[in-house]
């Protein structure tokens, strides 16, 4: 079995779009994040990302949304703790995938980091529909998994993805 390929092997990653599954399942109390513990674990990754000139694109679930986007389970109150543990700015699109997700990637610019909106709003994630995973795809051209406490889920943004890109 090949071993696990780290940040180091990517290469030069300059304006690359990097697609960053990330663990944002953190808790939040009148739309505020009460415990910053699993972003601050994943900034370490974001920052070298970022340092290294890529375009980086997180994604992430948050809940457990039944029937679609609903403002309870928005990544949106997530991406403002997480600009505050980066100390710098993190960009929100309002889905994270179609027109509205591949023009907010289109607007960055190299360093820059984006937060996608909740990947459960769609069943196809946790079905790791194929047709679903290829839209994920279209907003990179890599795939990093830091999401390892949801790494265990064949989902579309965190087992799909890795067969699609490198």
């Amino acid at each position: 079995m090949a071993g696990f390929k780290t940040l180091d092997d990517i290469g030069n990653i300059s304006g690359k779009r990097v697609l960053v599954r990330v663990d944002l399942n953190v808790p939040v109390a009148d739309g505020k994040v009460t415990d910053v513990t699993r972003i601050e674990r994943i900034a370490p990754t974001i920052a070298e990302l970022s340092g290294k000139g890529a375009k980086v694109i997180l994604l992430a679930h948050f809940g457990r949304p039944k029937d679609g986007p609903t403002p309870e389970f928005s990544l949106e109150p997530i991406a403002g703790a997480t600009a505050d543990v980066l100390g710098r700015p993190v960009g929100f699109a309002s889905d994270c995938i179609g027109d509205i997700a591949g023009s907010a990637v289109a607007a960055m610019d190299k360093g820059d980091v984006l937060l996608l909106e909740n990947t459960r709003f769609y069943k196809a994630e946790e079905k790791n529909d194929p047709a679903f995973t290829e839209k994920l795809a279209a907003n990179g051209d890599i795939f990093v998994n830091d999401a390892f406490s949801a790494a265990h889920r064949a989902h579309s943004s965190t087992e799909g993805l890795a067969h699609l890109l490198p």
